[in-house]
């Protein structure tokens, strides 16, 4: 089942499943931070307004504003 980003909660974990058609350079930008198809990541914490949101990928801390996380296609796990 697909989720949102913007719908997970802190301690929540999902997998990257791939990249939502278009915004092709926020989708080259995720792939050189590390979100590549396959990685789990996990939501460590999220603004008080829900932007930015904070994750753990591959051993370390990535924020992401709501447009850039919109792009990224992901499956609770």
């Amino acid at each position: 089942m697909e989720i949102s980003l913007k719908t997970m909660k802190p301690g929540e974990s999902a997998r990257v499943t791939g990249f939502a058609a278009g915004g092709r350079d926020y989708r080259q930008r995720l792939l050189a931070m590390g979100l590549t198809p396959g990685v789990v990541f996990s939501v460590t914490r999220v603004a008080p307004l829900g932007d930015p949101v904070e994750i753990r990928v591959r051993n370390f801390t990535l924020t992401l504003r709501q447009h850039e996380a919109a792009i990224l296609k992901a499956e609770r796990i």
